[in-house]
């Protein structure tokens, strides 16, 4: 049993891992299609809604497809004074106390208010409020819902970890899913 806990965690690490190497590309998107914006505006003195569309809408589509990964790799923010002087068994509990008090029902809640707003602009096939602005709103509004399931995903690889460390069960994960060593 300890064995499939172990490989789900490392299997979901695995997907938020691939997801964050992919997405973190749009990084260098957004900051070479600011810079043209920058560049048309100011030297050529023109600008283009599309392209002020397409770097925002990067920007927040890498942000919301790589929440996942930052949690797989322990970046996001975290109260350390509490945290950081901890014993593992300690984290252990923590960790899991967290994902099932609030980070799931975080995921459950912000599931069921984004889904009819996502629908809603499948239907519509949304585009962007700006005249000449970008085409296919939908399909960024849809990242609320990957941001939704990457998070939930490795909250979930958080808990199975934890019940992992509690159960003297952490060496079946491989170094890097283990807890990071202080």
């Amino acid at each position: 049993m300890m064995k499939i806990l172990a490989a789900i965690v490392v299997n979901i690490g695995r997907l938020n891992r691939l997801i964050g190497n992919v997405l973190i590309w749009l990084t260098l998107g957004t900051v070479l299609v600011c810079f043209t914006v920058v560049v048309q505006r100011y030297f050529f003195s023109t600008s283009q809604v599309w392209m002020q569309d397409l770097y925002v809408w990067l920007n927040g589509a890498m942000f919301m497809g790589v929440a996942g990964f930052t949690l797989f790799r322990n970046e996001h923010v975290r109260v350390d004074v509490y945290y950081g002087p901890a014993r593992l068994r300690s984290k252990a509990w923590r960790d899991l106390f967290g994902v099932v008090a609030f980070l799931i029902p975080y995921c459950v809640i912000v599931w069921i208010y984004a889904l009819p707003y996502v629908q809603r602009s499948w239907r519509l096939m949304e585009g962007s409020a700006n005249v000449g602005g970008m085409p296919g709103l939908f399909i960024l509004k849809s990242f609320v819902l990957v941001f939704v399931v990457v998070i939930a995903l490795q909250g979930i690889a958080m808990a199975l970890r934890s019940v992992l460390v509690l159960a003297d069960r952490q060496d079946l994960l491989p170094p890097l899913y283990r807890y990071p060593q202080d």
